[in-house]
Protein backbone atom coordinates (compact mmCIF):
# COMPACT_ATOMS: atom_id res chain seq x y z
CA UNK A 1 0.00 0.00 0.00
CA UNK A 2 0.90 3.41 -0.97
CA UNK A 3 2.86 5.31 2.41
CA UNK A 4 0.74 7.62 4.02
CA UNK A 5 2.17 11.05 3.80
CA UNK A 6 1.54 13.34 7.00
CA UNK A 7 -0.69 16.13 6.48
CA UNK A 8 0.16 18.96 8.53
CA UNK A 9 0.88 21.77 6.77
CA UNK A 10 -1.08 21.10 3.46
CA UNK A 11 -2.90 24.62 3.82
CA UNK A 12 0.90 25.76 3.79
CA UNK A 13 1.57 24.14 0.59
CA UNK A 14 -1.38 24.21 -1.27
CA UNK A 15 -0.88 26.90 -4.04
CA UNK A 16 -3.98 28.36 -3.26
CA UNK A 17 -3.59 29.18 -0.06
CA UNK A 18 -3.83 32.82 -0.89
CA UNK A 19 -8.05 32.19 -1.42
CA UNK A 20 -8.21 29.34 1.30
CA UNK A 21 -11.17 29.73 3.81
CA UNK A 22 -11.35 28.06 6.96
CA UNK A 23 -14.36 27.58 7.99
CA UNK A 24 -15.04 28.82 11.47
CA UNK A 25 -16.81 25.89 14.15
CA UNK A 26 -19.94 25.91 14.35
CA UNK A 27 -21.34 26.18 18.38
CA UNK A 28 -22.66 23.71 19.84
CA UNK A 29 -25.85 23.99 22.25
CA UNK A 30 -26.70 21.88 25.79
CA UNK A 31 -29.21 19.12 24.86
CA UNK A 32 -31.78 20.73 27.45
CA UNK A 33 -32.27 23.98 24.85
CA UNK A 34 -34.37 21.86 23.11
CA UNK A 35 -37.59 19.33 25.07
CA UNK A 36 -37.70 17.15 21.92
CA UNK A 37 -33.92 16.66 21.74
CA UNK A 38 -34.20 16.73 25.58
CA UNK A 39 -36.53 13.65 26.10
CA UNK A 40 -34.80 11.33 22.93
CA UNK A 41 -31.80 11.66 24.69
CA UNK A 42 -33.47 10.47 27.96
CA UNK A 43 -34.86 7.33 26.24
CA UNK A 44 -32.15 6.38 24.42
CA UNK A 45 -29.17 6.82 26.77
CA UNK A 46 -30.98 4.24 28.68
CA UNK A 47 -30.22 1.19 26.37
CA UNK A 48 -27.28 2.77 24.27
CA UNK A 49 -23.84 4.02 25.91
CA UNK A 50 -23.60 8.01 24.85
CA UNK A 51 -19.81 9.45 25.02
CA UNK A 52 -20.95 12.37 24.18
CA UNK A 53 -24.12 14.70 23.06
CA UNK A 54 -24.89 18.13 22.43
CA UNK A 55 -27.12 20.20 19.74
CA UNK A 56 -25.19 21.45 16.90
CA UNK A 57 -26.51 23.09 13.61
CA UNK A 58 -30.46 22.22 14.66
CA UNK A 59 -29.23 18.50 14.89
CA UNK A 60 -28.92 16.05 17.85
CA UNK A 61 -25.04 14.84 17.46
CA UNK A 62 -24.63 11.48 19.36
CA UNK A 63 -21.26 9.97 19.81
CA UNK A 64 -21.28 6.35 20.38
CA UNK A 65 -19.03 3.29 20.16
CA UNK A 66 -18.86 1.54 16.89
CA UNK A 67 -19.91 -1.86 18.29
CA UNK A 68 -23.36 -0.90 19.29
CA UNK A 69 -24.18 1.04 15.93
CA UNK A 70 -27.04 -1.37 14.66
CA UNK A 71 -28.53 -1.29 18.43
CA UNK A 72 -28.50 2.64 18.14
CA UNK A 73 -30.06 2.70 14.54
CA UNK A 74 -32.33 0.45 15.11
CA UNK A 75 -33.35 2.05 18.88
CA UNK A 76 -34.02 5.78 16.11
CA UNK A 77 -36.40 3.79 13.84
CA UNK A 78 -38.53 1.93 16.02
CA UNK A 79 -39.02 3.40 19.15
CA UNK A 80 -38.23 7.53 18.27
CA UNK A 81 -39.89 7.48 14.98
CA UNK A 82 -36.58 9.17 12.95
CA UNK A 83 -37.66 6.89 10.27
CA UNK A 84 -35.05 8.07 7.31
CA UNK A 85 -32.18 7.05 7.15
CA UNK A 86 -30.87 10.51 4.91
CA UNK A 87 -26.72 9.65 4.79
CA UNK A 88 -24.15 7.86 5.93
CA UNK A 89 -20.44 7.99 5.11
CA UNK A 90 -17.21 8.49 6.94
CA UNK A 91 -14.25 11.33 6.96
CA UNK A 92 -10.34 10.47 6.98
CA UNK A 93 -8.53 10.95 10.43
CA UNK A 94 -5.77 8.54 9.21
CA UNK A 95 -3.30 11.01 9.76
CA UNK A 96 -4.24 12.63 13.30
CA UNK A 97 -6.19 9.39 14.82
CA UNK A 98 -5.33 6.82 12.67
CA UNK A 99 -8.75 5.60 11.73
CA UNK A 100 -12.31 7.16 10.19
CA UNK A 101 -14.90 9.34 11.37
CA UNK A 102 -18.25 7.12 10.62
CA UNK A 103 -21.36 9.10 10.81
CA UNK A 104 -24.90 8.37 10.43
CA UNK A 105 -27.62 11.32 9.32
CA UNK A 106 -31.00 10.47 10.23
CA UNK A 107 -34.63 12.37 10.10
CA UNK A 108 -37.62 12.38 11.91
CA UNK A 109 -40.83 13.14 9.30
CA UNK A 110 -43.34 13.56 12.38
CA UNK A 111 -40.83 15.67 14.57
CA UNK A 112 -39.24 17.85 11.81
CA UNK A 113 -36.05 16.64 13.86
CA UNK A 114 -32.33 15.72 12.37
CA UNK A 115 -29.90 13.49 14.27
CA UNK A 116 -26.50 12.63 13.44
CA UNK A 117 -24.73 9.28 14.95
CA UNK A 118 -21.01 9.25 15.25
CA UNK A 119 -18.31 6.70 15.97
CA UNK A 120 -14.84 6.23 15.52
CA UNK A 121 -13.34 3.41 13.74
CA UNK A 122 -9.14 2.51 13.99
CA UNK A 123 -7.79 1.96 10.38
CA UNK A 124 -8.05 -1.95 10.82
CA UNK A 125 -11.20 -2.50 12.50
CA UNK A 126 -14.03 -3.08 10.93
CA UNK A 127 -18.10 -2.39 11.11
CA UNK A 128 -21.51 -3.60 11.10
CA UNK A 129 -23.55 -3.19 8.03
CA UNK A 130 -27.43 -1.44 8.88
CA UNK A 131 -28.93 -2.51 5.40
CA UNK A 132 -31.37 -4.76 7.36
CA UNK A 133 -32.21 -1.63 9.04
CA UNK A 134 -32.27 0.75 6.22
CA UNK A 135 -32.41 -0.60 2.77
CA UNK A 136 -31.36 3.07 1.97
CA UNK A 137 -27.96 2.30 3.58
CA UNK A 138 -26.85 -0.53 0.44
CA UNK A 139 -25.33 1.92 -1.69
CA UNK A 140 -23.79 4.56 0.99
CA UNK A 141 -21.77 1.68 2.58
CA UNK A 142 -20.74 0.20 -0.34
CA UNK A 143 -19.60 3.86 -1.58
CA UNK A 144 -17.70 4.26 2.02
CA UNK A 145 -15.76 1.03 1.36
CA UNK A 146 -14.79 2.17 -2.63
CA UNK A 147 -13.94 5.79 -2.04
CA UNK A 148 -12.47 5.12 1.60
CA UNK A 149 -11.53 1.22 2.08
CA UNK A 150 -13.94 1.35 5.39
CA UNK A 151 -15.15 -2.39 5.98
CA UNK A 152 -18.31 -2.88 6.48
CA UNK A 153 -19.43 -6.48 7.52
CA UNK A 154 -22.48 -8.62 7.22
CA UNK A 155 -23.24 -6.24 3.95
CA UNK A 156 -24.85 -9.03 1.67
CA UNK A 157 -22.79 -6.87 -1.66
CA UNK A 158 -20.20 -5.34 -0.85
CA UNK A 159 -18.09 -4.38 -3.61
CA UNK A 160 -16.98 -1.76 -5.49
CA UNK A 161 -19.67 0.83 -6.67
CA UNK A 162 -17.63 3.37 -8.41
CA UNK A 163 -14.07 2.01 -9.01
CA UNK A 164 -13.24 -0.81 -10.95
CA UNK A 165 -13.28 -4.18 -8.90
CA UNK A 166 -9.75 -4.18 -9.66
CA UNK A 167 -8.80 -0.49 -8.89
CA UNK A 168 -5.83 0.09 -6.30
CA UNK A 169 -6.85 2.06 -3.29
CA UNK A 170 -9.45 4.41 -2.70
CA UNK A 171 -9.82 7.73 -4.34
CA UNK A 172 -11.33 9.73 -1.32
CA UNK A 173 -8.41 8.97 1.10
CA UNK A 174 -6.41 12.37 1.86
CA UNK A 175 -3.25 10.74 1.01
CA UNK A 176 -4.42 9.71 -2.53
CA UNK A 177 -2.96 11.96 -5.20
CA UNK A 178 -5.97 14.56 -7.07
CA UNK A 179 -4.62 13.12 -10.55
CA UNK A 180 -4.45 9.55 -9.76
CA UNK A 181 -1.54 7.50 -9.39
CA UNK A 182 0.34 5.66 -11.45
CA UNK A 183 -1.65 2.74 -11.60
CA UNK A 184 -4.80 5.49 -12.70
CA UNK A 185 -2.67 7.00 -15.54
CA UNK A 186 -2.27 3.94 -17.38
CA UNK A 187 -5.27 2.03 -16.47
CA UNK A 188 -7.54 2.66 -19.57
CA UNK A 189 -4.65 1.84 -21.75
CA UNK A 190 -3.86 -1.40 -20.40
CA UNK A 191 -7.55 -2.37 -20.30
CA UNK A 192 -8.65 -1.47 -23.81
CA UNK A 193 -5.02 -2.00 -25.71
CA UNK A 194 -3.04 -4.07 -23.33
CA UNK A 195 0.17 -2.59 -21.91
CA UNK A 196 2.15 -3.30 -24.87
CA UNK A 197 0.78 0.12 -26.66
CA UNK A 198 1.73 2.20 -23.77
CA UNK A 199 4.46 2.84 -25.63
CA UNK A 200 2.14 4.08 -28.64
CA UNK A 201 -0.90 5.81 -26.70
CA UNK A 202 1.54 7.39 -23.75
CA UNK A 203 -0.35 7.63 -20.52
CA UNK A 204 -3.61 9.43 -19.92
CA UNK A 205 -3.27 13.15 -18.59
CA UNK A 206 -5.42 12.72 -15.75
CA UNK A 207 -4.91 16.64 -15.07
CA UNK A 208 -8.50 18.33 -15.58
CA UNK A 209 -7.00 21.70 -15.65
CA UNK A 210 -5.12 20.80 -18.53
CA UNK A 211 -4.50 22.50 -21.73
CA UNK A 212 -3.12 20.54 -25.13
CA UNK A 213 -1.74 23.27 -27.66
CA UNK A 214 -2.07 20.36 -30.38
CA UNK A 215 -5.36 18.83 -29.06
CA UNK A 216 -7.59 18.30 -32.45
CA UNK A 217 -10.19 20.48 -31.63
CA UNK A 218 -8.06 23.52 -31.36
CA UNK A 219 -10.28 25.25 -28.44
CA UNK A 220 -7.57 26.27 -26.48
CA UNK A 221 -6.15 28.52 -29.28
CA UNK A 222 -8.15 31.51 -29.51
CA UNK A 223 -6.57 33.62 -32.60
CA UNK A 224 -5.03 29.84 -33.54
CA UNK A 225 -7.69 28.06 -35.34
CA UNK A 226 -6.57 25.77 -37.95
CA UNK A 227 -8.06 22.95 -40.04
CA UNK A 228 -9.24 19.80 -38.53
CA UNK A 229 -5.87 17.25 -37.76
CA UNK A 230 -3.96 20.08 -39.20
CA UNK A 231 0.27 19.45 -38.54
CA UNK A 232 1.10 22.85 -36.59
CA UNK A 233 4.81 20.91 -35.02
CA UNK A 234 6.87 23.55 -37.42
CA UNK A 235 4.48 26.69 -38.34
CA UNK A 236 0.90 27.97 -36.48
CA UNK A 237 -0.65 30.70 -38.47
CA UNK A 238 -2.16 33.55 -36.61
CA UNK A 239 -6.40 34.29 -37.41
CA UNK A 240 -8.64 36.87 -36.58
CA UNK A 241 -10.02 36.36 -33.11
CA UNK A 242 -13.85 35.65 -33.59
CA UNK A 243 -15.73 34.87 -30.31
CA UNK A 244 -18.84 34.28 -32.81
CA UNK A 245 -20.00 31.91 -35.61
CA UNK A 246 -21.17 33.31 -39.02
CA UNK A 247 -24.33 33.04 -39.78
CA UNK A 248 -25.70 33.38 -36.10
CA UNK A 249 -29.54 35.44 -35.24
CA UNK A 250 -28.82 38.37 -36.40
CA UNK A 251 -30.37 39.73 -32.74
CA UNK A 252 -27.21 39.88 -31.46
CA UNK A 253 -24.32 42.24 -31.88
CA UNK A 254 -21.20 40.81 -33.09
CA UNK A 255 -18.72 41.40 -31.32
CA UNK A 256 -15.14 43.37 -32.36
CA UNK A 257 -12.30 42.97 -30.01
CA UNK A 258 -10.67 45.89 -31.58
CA UNK A 259 -13.68 47.64 -30.10
CA UNK A 260 -13.72 46.36 -26.13
CA UNK A 261 -12.65 48.06 -23.44
CA UNK A 262 -10.46 46.25 -20.45
CA UNK A 263 -11.50 48.34 -16.99
CA UNK A 264 -8.65 48.59 -14.45
CA UNK A 265 -10.69 48.72 -11.96
CA UNK A 266 -14.51 47.61 -10.69
CA UNK A 267 -16.77 50.34 -11.16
Amino acid sequence: MRKYTPKDNVQKQAYFSDRFFVTPPVPRFEIDSDEIFLSDFEKISKVIEIKEAYIEHTHLVLIINKNSIVETINFLKNELEYDMLIELSAIDYLATRDGYEVFYEMLSISKHKRLRIKCFLQKDESIESVTSIFKSANWSEREMYDMLGVKVVNHFNLKRIIMPDDWYDHPLKKTYPLQGDEAASWYEVDKIFGKEARDIIGPEQRDPAAIDRYDTTRFARLGHEVPFDTDISQFEPETNISYQEENTSKIMKKLKPEESVVLKRRR
